[in-house]
């Protein structure tokens, strides 16, 4: 029932309505506390030594804090696997972003066994960029394509939305970076009429450029981005019934009870991995181990 995103007081409440059987709040924490050295094993479980792809994002809860409700963001990696299955690499509670915070991390990756990241996607988390050249200073990083998207929309009257995301396409399909930047400017020029910003898109090219040496199998991965957003979908739907987590500890139960429930329906593979699995071969010669 915690899992599924029931509060303690849910619980109480089912348990004493379905069984006639009245327990305390505080012995429906100290049931669940009793995951918590699972939680630290899992935490501190060794990963594989390589990663085609790390995708890094956050979503936010709701936590009681000194009497005070506040947001807490928590931050989750997602890796896809040399050979094509997805895996939650771990998920971190934190209050603020930076290149140190980012450091601690990577290492704690480097500390399980990861030793190489091809393609780390992101964005927006500052520091990041900068740990990552610092701690894994081969891997290529990228813009996720989803955040700039949704960045971009999100300052938009809803009747261009659907323009506007259409006229995008030109942007992140164009076959080549120039024709993506040729593309950029006549959109700038079309949408500046309608107080319609894309710096954005300007400012971040630098960091989107590696994706159009790409072919479309490999982009597709890379713009699910949708991967770990379906996967933040999933998080607040299983704990929509939590408004507020009185603590941080329950965010982390919450967290971890729903992480076990999400992988247990992921059953299947990127399609077309080898595809993508040669491709990188080529751009990352020597790199790409293949067991």
């Amino acid at each position: 029932m915690y899992a599924r995103g029931m509060s303690n007081k849910d619980i109480h409440d089912q348990i004493e309505e379905i069984y006639g059987v009245k327990i305390s709040l505080d012995m429906v924490t100290a049931i669940t506390d009793k995951i918590i050295p699972e939680i630290q094993e899992w935490k501190q479980r060794q990963l594989n030594e390589q990663y085609a792809i790390v995708f890094v994002d956050a979503t936010y809860f709701s936590v009681k804090e000194n009497g005070v409700v506040v947001k807490k963001a928590v931050y989750i990696a997602l890796g896809v696997a040399m050979e094509g299955e997805k895996e939650i690499l771990g998920f971190y509670i934190g209050d603020s972003e930076s290149a140190k915070y980012w450091m601690s991390v990577l290492n704690e990756f480097k500390n399980r066994g990861l030793k190489d990241i091809l393609i780390m996607c992101a964005d927006g988390l500052k520091g990041l960029k900068e740990a990552i050249a610092a701690v894994y200073p081969k891997t290529e990083f990228q813009s996720c394509i989803v955040h700039l998207i949704r960045n971009t929309l999100k300052y938009v009257s809803y009747k261009d939305r659907k323009e506007l995301a259409q006229d995008l396409k030109l942007i992140y399909t164009a076959s080549r970076e120039d024709e993506a930047y040729s593309n950029l400017q006549e959109l700038k020029e079309k949408w500046s009429k309608r107080k319609v910003s894309l710096e954005n898109w300007e400012n971040n090219l630098d960091n989107v450029q590696p994706f159009f040496k790409y072919r479309p199998q490999t982009r597709k991965i890379m713009y699910t981005a949708n991967a770990i957003e379906s996967l933040n979908n999933c998080y607040k739907r299983l704990n929509k019934g939590r408004r507020v987590f009185p603590t941080v500890q329950a965010l982390e139960k919450g967290m971890y009870l729903s992480t076990q429930m999400i992988i247990e329906k992921w059953t299947s593979r990127y399609a077309n991995l080898g595809v993508t699995l040669a491709e990188l071969n080529i751009y990352f010669p020597d790199r790409v181990i293949i067991d």
